[in-house]
């Protein structure tokens, strides 16, 4: 009798079923891999802003320009080049002595659970409209 080579339907759906478990586990872990890296590059380009900020004051003596305006000194878009995820500016009315740098989510990352990323003029990183906590974002 001569035995056929090959797989049965059922090992077919089989594997295919193993396949699409694993793909629904690892797809949720790959984005908010790559949304933690958006992040990681939005508080990196706030970080950069407040250093630069702190250079122009310890030259200048004042975060504002000669318009009254905060020196633009520093990147308004994270990443810098490509599909920005993030926005950088001022918050509120910046001042001679203080100022807060705002990162706020843009396109794919406008629903994300961390929140828009801030930044004083003394060092102090909080949240805003934050579903997260701070320690755990920043």
């Amino acid at each position: 009798m001569i035995r056929a080579k090959g797989f049965t339907l059922i090992e077919l759906m089989i594997v295919i079923a193993v396949i699409g478990i694993l793909a629904a586990i690892a797809y949720p872990n790959y984005t908010e891999y790559m949304n933690r890296a958006k992040r990681a590059e939005a508080k990196s380009a706030l970080l950069e802003g407040a250093q630069a900020l702190e250079r122009y004051y310890s030259l200048q003596g004042s975060y504002l320009d000669a318009d009254d305006d905060l020196a633009a000194v520093f990147a308004t878009q994270a990443p810098g080049s490509g599909t920005a995820n993030y926005t950088i500016a001022a918050e509120g009315n910046p001042t001679a002595t203080s100022y807060v740098l705002q990162a706020t989510r843009v396109n794919r990352m406008a629903g994300d659970a961390c929140g828009d990323f801030r930044i004083s003029h003394t060092g102090a990183r909080t949240l805003d409209d934050a579903v997260r906590a701070v320690d755990v974002c920043w």
